[in-house]
């Protein structure tokens, strides 16, 4: 009997701290958006759009950072708003990207975007760790 405990304990998926299960499902009480916008002669904004939302949702079993694009509804059937992953992670920023790059600031290379993602990644985790409604102040990026 302790041999069949102890198998199951190996078998069973490890989760770490700050973490979820891979297949976790957010509830919208684990949803966090915040509005961002450029500002003025702000030169590394890394979007291609001057406004959209900074989101933080649970995916893959991790908290997981997104810029989602803002746009008006004008009533008609508007297409899917378009989304990238905020990641300092190559591997995130560049092929899990691949459909929307445009949303991203022509760069002339990998670290370039990343240097330029970085501190909205920091602020979009910062965001994860806040309660439901907060918002983090415009002077904290």
């Amino acid at each position: 009997m302790q041999t069949l405990a102890a198998t199951m304990a190996v078998a069973a998926p490890f989760v770490l701290t700050g973490e979820k299960g891979m297949f976790h499902l957010p509830q919208a009480s684990e949803v966090r958006l915040q509005e961002i916008n450029r500002v003025a002669h702000e030169d590394d904004w890394p979007f291609s759009v001057p406004s959209g939302f900074l989101a933080c949702v649970w995916s893959g079993g991790r908290k997981t950072v997104s810029f989602v694009e803002k746009r008006e509804h004008d009533g008609d059937d508007t297409p899917a708003l378009r989304t990238v992953i905020i990641s300092t992670d190559p591997f995130q920023v560049t092929l899990l990207n691949m459909a929307n790059r445009d949303l991203f600031q022509p760069m002339d290379s990998v670290e370039t975007l990343i240097k330029r993602v970085a501190p909205f990644e920091a602020l979009g985790q910062r965001l994860c760790d806040q309660p439901q409604g907060a918002r983090i102040g415009d002077g904290e990026l």
